[in-house]
């Protein structure tokens, strides 16, 4: 039977129910795949915490080693750790994980030497029609000689890494709460943290991929309550919570209060660009806060505007050289780590941020975080084109009202802005919207909602 791989390779990454869509013989022919269109001597392989990610990795690399393939196994790892030895071992890697996603689910996420991402204009769709093939035969012919697996320890290197692009020398004491949802960060923090004066209070740092006390997804405000709640108990300066494969960070403030990832994405670009001398281009997706751009220009960065998604983002820090970028998911990409997104270092820069003076967290952000924002907002629609339809025409004809469609429709007046997206693997459509007051931003929100809901 050849394997139905349409519901499992997504338009940046492998990712399914295991084994119900996909299993260990299906990761070898991945491996034998992905051997094949980076046309590599070597990679490097490693995986997160889910009971699944060691034999599907295991199985991947076998499947690599018979194409001829020296494979480097990294083991447990964060994704930017697998970044990390891709970078610095100039390296195709792949990386088991599925994020967020819950327990029954595993994933690939892949990537050439350097860490350049592999999407489905980049090779997975290559690698998705031989894996189709191979399934339908016999598989792949082995090489003449069969390549070989050595295995290596990266996260010292990877801490030392980070370490060495952040100043972390010589900040004040901070007492932060870190929740690691039972993933990850849980492996990567100890070492990261090591020897800078931190009382880390940790918080579901066993590594368990069922993920016992709340899903490996910040972005959903429901996994922050118990982070939110410990750090007021412990009186704490902050919390930062990582998701499943540690490669996204969120930041609580001392009041127990979220910090937006888009003053994150201002205060850590503003920190970037006063390491480049104050010169440099700063990428931002398209809803990110105005604040943004505003500080961007204000320490002498040119800020660039591009759609939603790593794939989006990682491209045009390649085309512009750009120094930093960020998206309001808390995903932060800097171009000193080969351009690649890592939480882990923009939770540095918060630290250092921080530390390096003497107000808390709150006032600290408060500059960054200018206007009233509504977070993504999802609703389910039977038809995504006819829904935005009905809103370009009822914003369109209005003065001072520009429209345009870099991504879905974002609708732009001097006091507030809202972007509509469609989601690609669901029926729904996802409205952002932000302005200079509370007040007027909920009026807009409840009129587009009115819209897409009826």
């Amino acid at each position: 039977m050849a394997a139905d791989l349409s519901q499992i390779v997504k338009a940046y990454d492998v990712r399914g129910v295991v084994p119900d869509q996909w299993d260990e013989s299906l990761a070898e022919l991945f491996g034998a795949a992905f051997a094949e269109v980076t046309d590599a001597e070597a990679i490097v392989v490693g995986h997160d915490m889910r009971p699944s990610s060691p034999g599907l990795s295991g199985a991947f690399a076998r499947g690599a080693v018979a194409r001829g393939v020296h494979v480097t196994e990294i083991g447990l790892c964060s994704t930017d750790q697998l970044y990390y030895a891709s970078g610095a071992l100039d390296l195709p890697g792949a990386m088991f994980t599925a994020s967020h996603n819950p327990a029954q689910y595993n994933g690939i996420k892949l990537c050439r030497a350097g860490a350049a991402p592999v999407g489905q204009d980049t090779g997975l769709t290559q690698i998705r029609a031989l894996v189709e093939t191979w399934s339908e035969s016999t598989g792949p012919e082995p090489a003449a000689q069969p390549g070989t697996i050595t295995r290596a320890d990266t996260l010292k290197d990877y801490a030392a890494y980070l370490r060495a692009l952040v100043d972390v020398t010589s900040i004040r004491p901070l007492k932060v709460v870190v929740d690691a949802g039972n993933g990850m960060g849980g492996h990567t923090v100890p070492t990261v943290f090591e020897g800078l004066p931190l009382t880390l209070v940790p918080m579901y740092f066993e590594l368990d991929g069922t993920f016992p006390n709340h899903e490996a997804n910040p972005l959903d405000p429901a996994n922050l309550v118990d982070l939110q709640k410990r750090v007021r108990e412990e009186g704490a300066d902050l919390g930062i919570a990582f998701d499943g494969d540690a490669d996204r960070c969120f930041v609580i403030d001392e009041q127990g209060d979220p910090v937006s990832p888009s003053a994150i994405t201002a205060l850590v670009a503003a920190r970037e660009l006063a390491r480049h001398g104050g010169k440099g281009t700063v990428i931002h997706n398209l809803i990110t806060s105005w604040t943004v751009p505003e500080v961007v220009k204000e320490n002498g960065g040119s800020p660039v505007r591009t759609r939603v998604g790593h794939s989006f983002i990682k491209a045009e820090m390649a085309r512009t050289g750009a120094i930093f970028g960020g998206e309001h998911s808390a995903h932060y990409y800097f171009k000193d780590f080969w351009n690649a997104d890592t939480g882990m270092l923009a939770a540095l820069h918060v630290l250092a941020a921080l530390g390096g003076q003497d107000t808390p967290l709150s006032a600290l952000v408060a500059q960054y975080d200018r206007y009233a924002g509504s977070g993504e907002i999802n609703s389910t629609v039977d038809d995504q084109t006819a829904s935005i339809a009905t809103i370009r025409s009822t914003y369109g004809p209005r003065p001072d009202t520009t429209l345009d469609e870099l991504d879905g429709l974002t609708v732009t007046t001097p006091d507030w802005w809202f972007n509509v997206r469609p989601s690609n693997t669901e029926p729904l459509l996802r409205l952002n919207a932000e302005a200079r007051d509370e007040a007027t931003m909920r009026k807009i929100v409840d009129e587009v909602l009115a819209l897409i809901r009826g």
